[in-house]
């Protein structure tokens, strides 16, 4: 019923930038927090960074400065700018959206299926 759709990941040289984004489609009734998490091979899945519907925004210390989300509510599309990027920030990336969707009246958490993020050094 609903689909998240993450684009424009890729391999980057160190230094580099990307732009990711990421669209909700399907029965959508309303959409609050969408976000980015992170997951580096071996490691946990860590939140990257995050937007309320109102614009307030979080972000992991590791990414403060380099990076940032925005959205867009009308499409439902969130994007999060990376520059600066370093080998550390290789990972598989995933989009996240708090959501009510068709007839059930409850919010749930939906995810992407995740876009690989290579930082070449």
């Amino acid at each position: 019923q609903v689909q998240l759709v993450e684009s424009g990941g890729g391999l980057v040289q160190g230094g580099g930038s990307l732009r990711l984004s990421c669209a909700a489609s399907g029965r959508i009734v309303s959409v609050s927090d969408m976000g980015w998490y992170r997951q580096a091979p071996g490691k946990q899945r860590e939140l990257v960074a995050g937007m309320t519907s109102g614009g307030s925004t979080n972000y992991a210390d590791s990414v403060k400065g380099r990076f940032t989300i925005s959205r867009d509510n009308a499409k439902n599309t969130v994007y999060l700018q990376m520059n600066f990027l370093g080998p550390e920030d290789t990972a598989v990336y995933y989009c996240t959206a708090r959501m009510v969707v068709g007839s059930t009246r409850v919010w749930n958490t939906y995810w992407g299926q995740g876009t690989q993020v290579t930082v070449s050094s």
